[in-house]
């Protein structure tokens, strides 16, 4: 690690990105350890979640460790009172504090103010975790991650800029289909470019879905209106009509492709109905993979 917090894929080296991969992986297959024992974590979560909240309290669990889970109305970060002052309260309780804010300099307030490691459990910049528990699931499922082909459709949004990150640290190309207002922040997509360079894969933004995935081994797609982007809704829908992951689509990636999505899915918006249940899809063995990926950063933190 970089420094003691997971804020970012940039937190992580290449080489880390890949190895904390692989002891995810060793988690799943039945590798046990419990090095929280006596740890206690805040789950700080100013969103509503289901995967995110269960998965870490179960990972925390597993590893010995006990959790407190503080929502939005429980502490009103930066309303009821300021950041600096909750980061400095906790900081002398808990031995890790798990975040899922609206702002991520949010996090990074609450990460100086502390001198306990803070992980991005959602900000509106990334989603870290879910990347790491993204790469788990390619890896599975195609059998490793140099080399593979990834075709994201749709907003390039916190999520996208994530798998943006790590797919180009472990060399697997990364292919985003996104109007030309939505793309993926220019400073994750330097950052992006520059370790895609190091591993020899490469980021590509273009505007049509179809050329995006055409020979890919993983087509993904995320929402088009995330949670606080509501007041966009009717803008969104119409700039990303012809955006859906529907099976005419999926008839262009490569014959083995798998789909993903991570979940809360729209049927008739950015996925047809019934696409969760494609004979392609891995989506409920990516959900599973957040415990996994989580354990094994929790572990890289704190082990």
């Amino acid at each position: 690690m970089k420094g003691k917090d997971f804020l970012s894929i940039t937190d992580l080296s290449p080489d880390e990105v890949e190895s904390v991969v692989l002891k995810a992986e060793r988690i799943k297959n039945g590798e046990t350890a419990r090095p929280m024992e006596g740890m206690t974590v805040a789950l700080l979560f100013e969103k509503p979640s289901l995967r995110t909240r269960v998965s870490f309290e179960v990972g925390i669990r597993r590893l010995g460790g006990d959790c407190v889970y503080l929502g939005r109305d429980d502490v009103g970060l930066g309303v009821r009172e300021p950041v600096a002052d909750v980061a400095r309260v906790l900081d002398r309780w808990v031995d890790a504090v798990v975040a899922r804010v609206f702002s991520h300099e949010s996090l990074v307030e609450l990460a100086v103010n502390m001198t306990v490691p803070v992980v991005n459990a959602l900000s509106d910049l990334e989603h870290p975790a879910q990347a790491m528990a993204d790469l788990l699931t390619i890896q599975q499922h195609r059998g490793g991650l140099r080399g593979q082909s990834v075709a994201y459709i749709g907003d390039g949004n916190n999520t996208a800029a994530s798998l943006a990150l790590a797919c180009a640290s472990v060399g697997a190309d990364f292919t985003i289909a996104a109007p030309e207002g939505y793309k993926i922040a220019e400073v994750i997509w330097t950052e992006a470019t520059g370790r895609a360079e190091v591993s020899g894969s490469k980021v590509v933004w273009i505007e049509s879905p179809r050329e995006a995935v055409r020979g890919s081994d993983v087509v993904y797609t995320d929402v088009w209106v995330s949670m606080g982007q509501d007041a966009e809704t009717e803008a969104r829908r119409r700039a990303f009509q012809g955006y859906q992951v529907n099976e005419e689509l999926m008839g262009h990636a490569g014959p083995d492709a798998v789909f993903m999505h991570d979940m809360p899915a729209h049927e008739g918006d950015e996925i047809a109905e019934g696409m969760l249940d494609h004979p392609r899809s891995v989506v409920f063995d990516q959900a599973e993979n957040r415990l996994y990926a989580q354990q094994a950063i929790l572990v890289e933190l704190l082990g």
